[in-house]
This record gives structure tokens, C-alpha cells and sequence, in this order.
């Protein structure tokens, strides 16, 4: 039992020695200049995990400037997600008229411990008689590559195209941890050396630089562009970290390891959820989404790396903003799928039930007023009286008016038997065109002239 409690506290004790040896002192320099120095990473002995995250933080400079391990590359970023940006020299060669050279610079750049990015880099070159090309100081793995370019006139260069002319881009090798450019040209500018004097070459974060005609006539004024480094942990996968605790970098509660991009090495990060650093103990903290995001339409509830939104007594829904939202349970429509919807829906609503139900009342007086017209006219022209005659003879014929304008075709003047001035009648010879052999002649009144008092005695006359 006593030697269990003694492995037991053996144990405890070699964890705590792991985790305190690649943990920061409290009052490690988090700032040098205007960069921010994470952890792994920091300035001083007992505030970096290893050498490989030294940041030599120079004074001399106004702000201090910060440099990769004890080398030459200026720190411009470095991210939790594995990235690290550093300023490297651009490579120039520029000639007199004559062919003389006038000028040239080196352009190189040493990480020892963490990859050029090969996805987030091009090496770049820019002139119209240049060649450059670069290499890597390994010799196991040594390689280079480069390329040409060159054009007669700068009328023939096009911005943001690099395919050769004024400008080409060649990908970076994975794994590459250091490159020296060499760069020349061809016929010394001779030919081009009134519009291009100079030829230039560099690896640049591919982002960070566009091509334009301009950087043809003159480049000089750039002296540094960002590259970007891949950095992880180590060089084991999760997997093998895992084995081995004092190896496995990943020490906050809420976090979780991933393979590197380039390479051998993990990287750490938070959960969906949580924030900060994954290389403290405590370095993932929770995301109030609540507050931060605020998704919910209804009462929102932070949990452990997540929120939970929910609708008011009366209310259904989701209670997200981007969802269903919350809508009252005895409404009379069914709800919209999202909060947008339920606006433009009520506003749709509000604006179209007005016009219609208005244009319904509108449409409803006027076919009552055509109703009335109708009616009235009936009774004036007699057609009471023409319903009785209709309803007492079984033999009696209605004719239509376009039947009484085919027989009379349309009231011909030839078709006129007699006209009384007196009373305005006339009356017309028609023949009904639709009785075969046996085609029926009808004496046809005309009432050109209407009076109400003479409607009976019209009617009545056959």
C-alpha cells in the first residue's frame, strides 16, 4: 500500500516537473515592438519551449525590432494557427547605358527550424532581360528553381500578370527551410534601358504583391517583402506526441493537436467554441457567443462551447436569428422558415391585404351600379311588357341585333320600304340569310328617335 502511494505520487510529481518545464514564468515579455510573442514562443530562456522559439529582441532599434532565433530575419507576425511572417531583401541587378553594372544586392534567407510555406509563397522575378534562380543550402535535398522573363516594350507588359513578360512566378518546394538568389540578365539591359534599367527577384508571401507596369521602370523602393514560415511543434505527428508527454504540446483542457502542414511537427488548437491559447494550461477559454455573436431572436443561453437559443411562454420557434426566430402559437398563418421571411411576410401582409380588400368593395359597387343600370333600362324600353307578350303568344320569334343587321345588311338605304318623319321610324325589308330555299322576309322598325311614351304601341305592332 505505502509503495502504490509512493508510485502514485512519483508520478504526480514527473507531471507536474513536464508541465512546469514547458510552461512560461508569469512575468515573460509578451510584446517586443509592436509584435506581439505568444507562447511556444518568447524572448528569454524560460519563456520559450524550445530554441527553435527564440524571438532575439533587438533594443538598438526605435521601437525594438524582433528577430528570429539569432539570426537576421525580421518577425513581422506570428499567428496561433502556425504561421510566422519575416521580412526578407530583395535581390537587384541594374546597369548603365553603357551595360555597366551599377548596383546589385543579395536576397537570402536562413529559418534553420520552420519550412517556407510552399502553398503561401512565390518566388518572383521582375525585369525585361532577367533570369534568376534560387537554392537551398541543404545539400541531401538540395534543389533550385527559377525563371526567365524579358519583353522589347513595356506596351506589351500587362498588370497583375506574371507569365514571362515583365514578370514571372515560380512555386516554392515543400519543406524548404532557407534559399539564396542568384539573378542576372542576359544582354546587361542594352536593349531595354530606357524603360528598365534593373531586373529584381524575391520569394514574397503570394498575397502580399501584385504585379504593375510600374515595378518595371523602378522597384527600388521596395527593399523587404514578407514571406511566410509554417511553424509546429517538434518533430513527431499527435499521434507519437501523445506517447509521450513531455513531447505533446497541447496543454489546454479544451484544445486539439493536428498534424503540420510541412512536414514532421503538430500544432495545437482550440475547440469550436473556445479561444485563446492552446499551448497554456488554461489557454482555451470559452466564447460567450450570447454576447459576442448574439445569435438567438428569443433568450439565449451560453453553454461550454456552444449557445442554446429558446422561444417565451406563447412562442414557437428556434429562437435563432438565422432560423425559424419565435412566432406566437395562435397566430393564423403558418410561420415563416427564418426571422427575414417573418418581417417581409408581416410587411407583404400589412401592405396587400388593404389594397385587395379595398379593390374587392370597388369591384362589388360597381357590379351592383351595372345591375341597376341594366334593370332600369329594361323597365324603360318596355321589357316588362315584352315578357307578358314573351309569356301569352307560343309562336313568337326574338331576333337579335346582329340577326337584324345581317338581314338588313347593316341598314342599307336600299332596304328602306318607308320612313315616318313624324314619330322617327323606318322601316326596313330584311331577309334572314340562314332558312336554305325557303328564306323568310321580315318588315323590320327602326326606332330611330326613342320616347318613353311611345314604347307600348312599339312593342305591341307586329
Amino acid at each position: 500500500m505505502i509503495s502504490q502511494s509512493i508510485l502514485v505520487a512519483i508520478i504526480l510529481l514527473l507531471a507536474t516537473e513536464i508541465k512546469s518545464a514547458m510552461l512560461p514564468e508569469a512575468d515573460c515579455p509578451t510584446m517586443c515592438g509592436n509584435l506581439t510573442i505568444p507562447f511556444p514562443f518568447g524572448t528569454t530562456s524560460d519563456c520559450y519551449l524550445d530554441d527553435s522559439f527564440l524571438i532575439t529582441c533587438n533594443h538598438s532599434y526605435n521601437p525594438p525590432m524582433p528577430f528570429l532565433n539569432m539570426g537576421k530575419s525580421q518577425v513581422l507576425e506570428i499567428s496561433l494557427d502556425g504561421v510566422m511572417k519575416v521580412a526578407s531583401s530583395v535581390a537587384s541587378d541594374c546597369y548603365d547605358d553603357s551595360g555597366a553594372q551599377i548596383n546589385g544586392t543579395i536576397s537570402e534567407l536562413v529559418s534553420y527550424k520552420f519550412p517556407i510555406s510552399s502553398t503561401r509563397n512565390k518566388f518572383t522575378v521582375v525585369g525585361c532581360d532577367t533570369f534568376a534562380f534560387y537554392k537551398t543550402s541543404n545539400e541531401q535535398r538540395q534543389r533550385m528553381t527559377g525563371c526567365v522573363t524579358s519583353c522589347d516594350s513595356i506596351d506589351y507588359v500587362i498588370n497583375g500578370t506574371c507569365t514571362g513578360i515583365g514578370c514571372c512566378q515560380t512555386y516554392i518546394p515543400k519543406g524548404v527551410k532557407d534559399f539564396f538568389v542568384n539573378i542576372g540578365s542576359y544582354r546587361n539591359h542594352t536593349r531595354v534601358n530606357n524603360f528598365n534599367s534593373c531586373g529584381y527577384a524575391f520569394v514574397v508571401e503570394a498575397e502580399a504583391f501584385e504585379f504593375s507596369t510600374s515595378d518595371i521602370k523602378d522597384l527600388r523602393n521596395i527593399k523587404r517583402v514578407p514571406v511566410v514560415l509554417d511553424w509546429s511543434v517538434g518533430d513527431v505527428t499527435c499521434k507519437e506526441a501523445r506517447e509521450n508527454l513531455s513531447s505533446y504540446a497541447c496543454r489546454a483542457i479544451h484544445s486539439e493537436c493536428s498534424d503540420s502542414r510541412n512536414e514532421l511537427g503538430h500544432r495545437c488548437n482550440c475547440l469550436t467554441g473556445f479561444q485563446g491559447n492552446p499551448y497554456l494550461v488554461d489557454g482555451c477559454q470559452d466564447i460567450n457567443e450570447c454576447t459576442a455573436l448574439k445569435p438567438c431572436e428569443g433568450e439565449c443561453k451560453n453553454l461550454p462551447g456552444n449557445y442554446s437559443c429558446s422561444c417565451p411562454k406563447g412562442f414557437e420557434g428556434d429562437g435563432m436569428k438565422n432560423g425559424t426566430g419565435c412566432y406566437s402559437t395562435g397566430h393564423l398563418f403558418n410561420a415563416p422558415k427564418n426571422n427575414a421571411s417573418t418581417g417581409l411576410f408581416y410587411v407583404a401582409a400589412g401592405v396587400l391585404l388593404p389594397g385587395v380588400f379595398t379593390s374587392w368593395v370597388f369591384w362589388r359597387r360597381k357590379q351592383k351600379k351595372v345591375t341597376r343600370l341594366r334593370q332600369n333600362f329594361f323597365n324603360r324600353n318596355g321589357g316588362i311588357l315584352l315578357q307578358n307578350m314573351l309569356s301569352s303568344r307560343k309562336a313568337l320569334t326574338i331576333f337579335t341585333a346582329e340577326d337584324l343587321k345581317r338581314a338588313t345588311n347593316n341598314y342599307d338605304e336600299s332596304k328602306i320600304l318607308r320612313m315616318e318623319q313624324h314619330f322617327g321610324n323606318t322601316y326596313y325589308m330584311g331577309i334572314l340569310p340562314d332558312h336554305g330555299e325557303n328564306q323568310e322576309v321580315l318588315v323590320i322598325k327602326y326606332w330611330d328617335a326613342p320616347d318613353e311614351s311611345c314604347v307600348e304601341p312599339f312593342i305591341i305592332l307586329e
